[in-house]
């Protein structure tokens, strides 16, 4: 048994709230609950869909939260909810493929030494037809822990966790942009063992706005902030905090149509 955690704040969209619940009720192995975090006030719209869903399954366990937290505190909370050591990770705005759960099941089974079990995504624009790209991930540990020097070596919408190893890291912690990245490289220092499946498990909704989000100078001082870090953990040599600290800062700066070509042709397989 397993749980799935989400967390919902005001500006997502009904829609895709109801198409990604609608994803979890219709997997091959089906969770034993669905943590549903509220961070903060919703629409009235969002707390219809929530409520009618509430009426077809017994399954969702809607945690709330008085005011927006940010999502690592949100997940924080909800992973206190969640019953079972196993908890798998969703953004309410992506699509999970029938067989997620099985197949992330199956290498929890096969590979009793793995604390994270992730998975590649597909990235589509307007309908789960249309899939511009995937985002592939290296699949062994060690090839996770080299990766992830580089880049987030985890898709963190289709992650599956032990609970017992995030919380013996830390679980989540306050870090804009990079709330899992940073969760991800203290479980590795914290000895976690990673799997990626070498497979797209999930529909994950793609727009130029995600790359927008991924530019300027805010987000380009928290990324120089976040490698910092790294390189005070001790995960970063020297040579390599340098390299990060010039590639990543020239993305962040250059023009958003520029940024999302870049990632599209050059790290991403196109379709």
């Amino acid at each position: 048994m397993f749980s799935v955690l989400l967390s919902v704040y005001y500006k997502e969209s009904p829609l895709f709230l109801g198409q990604c619940i609608d994803s979890l009720l219709c997997q091959t192995k089906l969770p034993g609950e669905i943590v549903l975090v509220k961070d903060g006030p919703l629409t009235e719209l969002l707390n219809d869909v929530i409520d009618e869903y509430l009426k077809i399954t017994s399954i969702i366990k809607v945690v709330e939260l008085s005011a927006n937290q940010g999502l690592g505190n949100a997940l924080n909370a909800g992973m206190r909810f969640c019953t079972f050591s196993l908890i798998a990770r969703m953004d309410t705005d992506d699509i999970a493929k029938s067989n997620r759960f099985e197949r992330q099941l199956d290498i929890f089974e096969k590979y009793s030494e793995i604390d994270v079990v992730g998975a590649w995504i597909d990235e589509f624009e307007g309908d789960v037809s249309h899939v511009i790209s995937t985002r592939k991930l290296p699949e062994w540990h060690d090839e996770i822990v080299h990766f992830a020097k580089l880049r987030n070596p985890i898709n963190h919408p289709v992650v599956m966790f032990k609970k017992e190893a995030v919380l013996a890291a830390g679980g989540y912690q306050h870090f804009p942009f990079f709330e899992d990245y940073y969760l991800w490289i203290r479980m590795l220092l914290n000895g976690a063992k990673f799997y990626n499946i070498q497979e797209s498990l999930l529909f994950f909704r793609f727009s130029s706005d995600l790359f927008e989000r991924r530019g300027g100078w805010k987000y380009a001082m928290h990324e120089l902030s976040f490698l910092g870090t790294l390189r005070s953990m001790g995960f970063l040599s020297l040579i390599e905090y340098v390299r990060n600290v010039f590639v990543r800062f020239l993305v962040r700066i250059i023009p958003n149509n520029v940024r999302t070509n870049m990632y599209v042709k050059l790290f991403r397989k196109t379709n």
